[in-house]
């Protein structure tokens, strides 16, 4: 029996991973890790064992991963930088500590086709935690697949100045022009679904896994311009919406940021808004077919996911 560990086993990425595991594993076989464990019980009273740890408290973490086989390792959510990285550490350092042999870490779809290097400040922690873990692989008991998860379709406000399908905006205020290239938006729940799969090849087997110690890059079907993104959005609410290019300076300083861009007391709208230049430069605009691959289908289409949204929205 191979122990399948999941932290944190929440959030809309890990509550959907989790979701898609269970079809592919046995309840029994799950370690469920969170920091609000009583969100679990019924799963708990299912088989499944469900502790506590939290990322903000180190030492919650130091065996919270005892007679884990594989961890699915979900990314702290911000976009700082040198905490975050400090969390991803200790929580490998912990599970590597525990036994852990495979760790699956969801990275994200900035830094083009496997690229080492991004202009977005929200890649800087994936790429020094993809490094730790390709440092920590050269113990042969040890081994990692770091998953590029592509751009949620469901995450375009980040993207588009926090549009709001339910009271749209008629202009869309970002520092990009809106031309390619553009973004290969993935809806969570297929990365969700093609991420368990992976999980679930290895803890099934491990010594023919064919993506031991490797980046992986999961995108959407098709690079979708920013501007092609806006008429989606117009589209799917029913009213014209424009496009209008403003500096990152003028982004950081626009009233709807709010503390939307605040972590620990800090400001980072200005580090956000370097996430369009790496768009501008192409670093999210590369079309894998490792997604539909593993899906056994081709991926949703963007504007599919959007509608589905809208409709959503108004039921």
């Amino acid at each position: 029996m191979t122990k399948i560990g999941i932290f944190p086993a929440a959030g809309g990425l890990g509550t959907s991973i989790l979701n898609h595991l269970l079809k592919l594993a046995p309840v029994s076989d799950l370690m469920l890790i969170a920091r609000k464990p009583e969100n679990l019980a019924e799963l708990s009273r299912a088989g499944a064992t469900v502790r506590y740890a939290d990322y903000d408290e180190p030492a919650s973490l130091r065996r919270a991963f005892d007679d884990v086989d594989v961890l699915m390792l979900i990314s702290y959510p911000s976009f700082e930088i040198q905490y975050r990285v400090e969390a991803h550490r200790n929580a490998i350092d912990a599970a590597r500590h525990s036994g852990v042999k495979h760790i699956f870490y969801s990275s994200l779809a900035f830094a083009g086709d496997h690229g080492q290097t991004s202009v977005a400040h929200v890649m800087g922690a994936h790429l020094a935690t993809e490094k730790y873990l390709a440092e920590q692989s050269a113990d042969s008991s040890f081994s990692y697949t770091a998953v590029r998860e592509g751009l949620y379709s469901e995450s375009f406000p980040i993207y588009t100045a926090w549009f709001d399908l339910q009271h749209p905006a008629d202009e869309i205020t970002i520092p990009h022009s809106g031309a390619g290239p553009g973004v290969t938006w993935a809806k969570r729940d297929e990365l969700g679904e093609a991420t368990a799969k992976l999980v679930a090849l290895y803890a099934t087997s491990p010594h023919t896994f064919p993506y031991t110690n490797r980046v992986l890059l999961l995108s959407g079907p098709r690079e979708v311009s920013l501007t092609e993104t806006v008429e989606v959005l117009a589209r799917a609410v029913g009213k014209s919406v424009r496009l209008r290019q403003i500096s990152e300076d003028e982004y950081a300083a626009l009233p709807q940021n709010g503390k939307k861009h605040w972590y620990h007391g800090i400001d980072l709208s200005r580090e956000w808004a370097t996430a369009w230049e790496a768009i501008r430069r192409g670093e999210t605009a590369v079309v894998s077919p490792l997604l539909g691959e593993i899906l056994g289908r081709e991926p949703e289409d963007y504007e599919a996911t959007i509608r589905a949204l809208v409709r959503g929205v108004h039921e």
